[in-house]
């Protein structure tokens, strides 16, 4: 997701993408650690990432609201 539509999404929507991309992230890196054939191995690096990005996004948001 980009930042702008990530920034067009309300306190709750953003905090409960960022809960399903950490959830994502969990499986895959389980997914890894038990040696199951991961499809994309780099999707752990993009997820990352997009986590991140979300993150601060929030934090940029509870700023402004101060």
């Amino acid at each position: 997701m980009k930042t702008n539509e990530l920034k067009e999404l309300s306190a709750d929507e953003l905090a409960a993408k960022i809960k399903e991309a950490r959830k994502e992230l969990s499986d895959l890196k389980l997914k890894l650690a038990s040696k199951v054939d991961v499809e994309k191995p780099a999707r752990m690096r993009l997820m990352r990432r997009e986590i991140a990005r979300m993150l601060t996004v929030q934090n940029m948001a509870k700023k402004e609201a101060k």
